[in-house]
């Protein structure tokens, strides 16, 4: 018990992003601070701050009150939970009301919570350092939606460039509009075509983040029986998007009300669906791409240091979990060595190395469940840095690691999510997996020793000195099995 408890005063204390914004006020506790934070908490509340702004210019009393009330709670559980370091920001509403200075202090006066009020620059930059986040190829348009205003960054190279705020969230945009899409539409038009580096879009990615244009996403997702349910990295071509919204506001709201996730956003989809619109017909981008990483994790994103940002989020998710929960700790760069031979055209490196790293997180569960297990967690982790067909190729290569062979219901389950060859390529770099945590006994030094060689039509497995006596009847099976994946004979020696 002692050992335990020193263990956790060991660990790294919690961080919070807590994020008042001008529909919904969110807190988001995370594990700890660092490349690949998992959030342990997650809180929203929708309290309406903005609803009122763009006509009176003030906050909402009542609004207010409801604000303050979830606030105390949230400081309340931050100290609970421990939390180290707490960034509280506010954006849209409580930035452009006269009277959002007041709110500030007497949150902090109430709570202790310091809220920061970002200024729309500010805002947009650390949304845009969100998506960069958590993806650091992103080259495009970053758009999110908040309740009051939208905010548009260029990105490329890993850096932001130009930006804008907007005051065209749906909570300002119906205001502004006297309540009718109709009018909306012009107004949406009016600020929009003023962008003028909108056209640098073209071609190019179009980055989504905020709640209204999520719930866009996992309407999409209900529509298109979409076999999986993870928001990041969701990705529609520009020209099935239009088709989308077209037809969405021809969809009740009880069609929409029965859709997980979407219930509360219902009202709000109509007037999100129009800047988003108007972005795509003006913008012309190639693909609109969902990210769930946006201002709160722009915050951390912000505090690390150089060197921790350009780190790889995925591999440095898959390293933190294989410590915790690997059996054995191979080290990847022997791994990949070893299955270089074989390694399919499917795995650039890196998620190669994300395969090895995750190849044995599935050791504690039931013998009979770990390879349905292994396959449903990868498919599903809270990772970034991975597009959802990538997602797929991990997750049924770990299942092969551990069960030998592509099960048919879970490969028909991402099938869609698969292009032509992947499943041959998960199946081969499963099966070597298998082979190399067999032979080595889950020691990677001992890979050294051991090599896996493509000779014409032979699949060669050779062992110096003391490592022959590692030749079994399961390594020869397993080796058999691999050869047969490649289409080769298989050879000891």
């Amino acid at each position: 018990m002692k050992g335990r408890t020193a263990e956790r005063r060991r660990r790294p204390k919690p961080v919070g992003v807590l994020d008042v914004g001008s529909n919904s006020i969110r807190l988001v506790v995370f594990e700890h601070d660092g490349r690949a934070p998992v959030p342990i908490f997650n809180e929203k509340v929708l309290c309406g701050l903005g609803r009122g702004v763009a006509s009176t210019g003030r906050l909402d009393p009542v609004a207010m009150a409801d604000a303050h009330r979830n606030l105390a709670r949230f400081a309340e559980v931050a100290r609970a939970m421990g939390v180290g370091r707490m960034t509280a920001v506010t954006t849209a509403a409580v930035r452009e009301a006269a009277n959002g200075k007041v709110f500030v202090d007497k949150v902090r006066r109430a709570t202790g919570i310091r809220l920061r009020i970002l200024s729309g620059e500010e805002e947009a930059r650390t949304s845009a350092l969100g998506v960069l986040s958590g993806n650091p190829d992103a080259d495009g348009v970053m758009g999110d939606l908040g309740g009051a205003s939208l905010e548009l960054v260029d990105i490329a190279g890993g850096k932001t460039h130009a930006q804008v705020t907007l005051p065209l969230g749906p909570l300002a945009l119906s205001e502004l509009a006297g309540g009718t899409l109709k009018r909306a539409r012009a107004v949406v038009a009016k600020h929009l075509t003023a962008v003028p580096w909108l056209d640098r879009l073209q071609g190019r990615d179009l980055y989504l983040v905020g709640g209204s244009w999520r719930a866009l996403a996992r309407v999409h997702m209900a529509m298109t029986d979409y076999p999986l349910k993870v928001i990041h990295a969701y990705t529609l071509e520009a020209q099935a998007a239009r088709a989308f919204l077209q037809r969405l506001p021809r969809l009740g709201k009880a069609q929409l009300k029965r859709i997980p996730g979407v219930t509360r956003r219902v009202d709000a989809l109509l007037w999100a669906a129009l800047p988003l619109a108007e972005v795509i017909r003006l913008g012309r981008p190639r693909r609109l791409v969902f990210s769930s990483y946006g201002l709160r994790e722009g915050c951390l994103f912000a505090q690390l240091s150089p060197g921790e940002r350009r780190r790889d989020p995925l591999i440095a998710h898959a390293e933190e979990l294989a410590s915790r929960q690997a059996r054995f700790a191979p080290n990847p760069d022997e791994v990949l060595a070893w299955v270089a031979p074989i390694l399919p055209k499917a795995f650039p490196d890196r998620l190669a190395r994300a395969a090895v790293l995750l190849g044995d997180i599935g050791w504690q569960d039931h013998p009979d469940y770990r390879a349905e297990h292994a396959f449903w967690r990868i498919l599903r982790l809270p990772a970034v840095a991975i597009e959802h067909r990538e997602r797929a190729l991990l997750a049924l290569t770990d299942h092969v690691r551990y069960h030998g062979h592509i099960e048919g219901g879970l490969a028909a389950s991402v099938r869609r999510l698969l292009a032509p060859g992947d499943a041959e390529a998960a199946l081969t770099l499963g099966l070597a997996l298998r082979l190399a945590y067999t032979v080595a006994g889950g020691d990677s030094g001992a890979l050294a020793d051991i090599r896996l060689a493509v000779e014409g039509r032979t699949l060669t497995l050779r062992l110096r000195g003391e490592r022959r006596a590692l030749a079994g009847d399961v390594v020869r099976r397993r080796l058999d099995a691999l050869a047969a994946a490649l289409k080769k004979r298989s050879y000891i020696k």
